[in-house]
């Protein structure tokens, strides 16, 4: 499984990046913030479970190929970020850490184009599309797409919840 984001970039309108399984963090966990950084940000994003194999997908036949969406957050080590940054080296270790991204229940999609509210760098089709330009996409892979914003940082304790419809779909405390 790859899990294939769409980050808020200053200097561009968007950048992708790929982080590992271990970046998951679900089932209602805390987050814990890594020993390692001082500054934990985070940015709310929309994640898209893939339900097909895809390459070179356009973006008008993009909802097809995937069939849940689920609330995000997507944690970053803003100190390590800003480091990284001066010394012209990926930032890695600032976005693609164990736990960086939270993610809420599914809801499940059936055949329609999704109705995403709000801004978001790309919609779903376009990262659909963007992703499958790069690399196959393959039927569980996950695609997130931040708001472009930069990142607020979070507290100790602090409590992230997002609703949908009046349910609670994601929840997340940072410890």
């Amino acid at each position: 499984m790859k899990i294939i984001g769409f980050l808020y970039s200053a200097e561009r309108p968007w950048t992708m990046v790929l982080k590992g399984d271990s970046c998951l963090l679900n089932g209602r966990k805390p987050m814990f913030i890594p020993d390692w950084t001082n500054e934990l940000g985070a940015t709310e994003c929309v994640i898209l479970r893939v339900s097909r194999l895809g390459k070179e997908i356009a973006p008008k036949f993009a909802d097809r190929y995937y069939d849940a969406v689920a609330p995000g957050v997507d944690f970053i080590a803003m100190d390590k970020a800003r480091e990284a940054q001066a010394a012209g080296l990926p930032w890695t270790q600032a976005i693609a850490f164990d736990y960086s991204l939270a993610i809420g229940d599914f809801v499940t999609v059936s055949g329609e184009r999704l109705p995403v509210t709000g801004d978001f760098v790309l919609t779903p089709e376009q990262a659909i599309a963007e992703a499958s330009r790069v690399m196959t996409i393959r039927q569980g892979d996950l695609i997130y797409i931040q708001r472009p914003q930069l990142p607020r940082k979070v507290q100790k304790e602090e409590v992230i919840r997002v609703e949908c419809n009046g349910e609670e779909k994601l929840y997340c405390k940072i410890k």
